[in-house]
C-alpha cells in the first residue's frame, strides 16, 4: 500500500461522500434508462452479468460467479433466464463439454450499446450544464475514479 499523506479524517471525509454520490449517481443513469429504453429491463443481477460477459466472452459460470461475486448457482439461474430470453449463448467446450463458455447474443450486445448510449447520452446533456472548472476537477478526478473502481473489485 502507498504511503499516504491525507489525514485519516480526510480519507473518512472522502469514502464517505463517494458512498453517497456514486450509487446515486448510478441511480439516476439507471433511472434515465427506465424512462427511454423499449425493451423489457434486465434485472440488475442479469444486467450485471452481461456487461462482465461483454468484456469477458467465453467466460465460464465458475469464473463469471467469482468475478460479480455471486454463487455459481445463482449465475447458473441467471445464463438460464438469460438464454432463454435470447440474450446469453453457451458454447460447449471441444475439451471439456461439462464445461459451458458464455457468449452475448447479438441481440445483447445491440441492448447493452443503446443501455451505454442512453446512459452516456444523458450524461453528457448534464456535463454540458457545468462549469469548465467543474469539468476538468471531473476529469482530472476520472482516472483515480477508475483505479478506485478496480481496487474495489479486486479487493477482499
Amino acid at each position: 500500500m502507498p504511503p499516504q499523506s491525507a489525514s485519516d479524517q480526510d480519507i473518512d471525509r472522502l469514502a464517505s461522500g463517494l458512498a453517497a454520490c456514486l450509487p446515486a449517481l448510478a441511480r439516476a443513469l439507471e433511472r434515465h434508462v427506465d424512462q427511454h429504453y423499449p425493451h423489457p429491463k434486465p434485472s440488475d443481477a442479469q444486467l450485471t452479468l452481461l456487461r462482465y460477459v461483454e468484456t469477458n466472452s467465453g467466460t465460464t459460470v465458475r469464473e463469471a460467479a467469482r468475478a460479480v461475486r455471486m454463487k455459481p448457482n445463482n449465475v447458473s439461474a441467471l445464463v438460464t433466464q438469460l438464454t432463454e430470453q435470447e440474450l446469453l449463448e453457451r458454447r460447449q467446450d471441444p475439451a471439456d463439454r461439462r464445461i459451458a463458455h458464455l457468449h452475448l447474443t447479438p441481440a445483447a450486445q445491440r441492448r447493452l450499446g443503446e443501455v451505454k448510449q442512453l446512459m452516456g447520452d444523458r450524461a453528457a446533456q448534464i456535463l454540458r450544464t457545468m462549469t469548465d472548472g467543474e469539468l476538468d476537477a471531473l476529469g482530472s478526478a476520472l482516472g483515480s475514479l477508475q483505479s478506485l473502481t478496480e481496487r474495489l473489485h479486486t479487493s477482499h
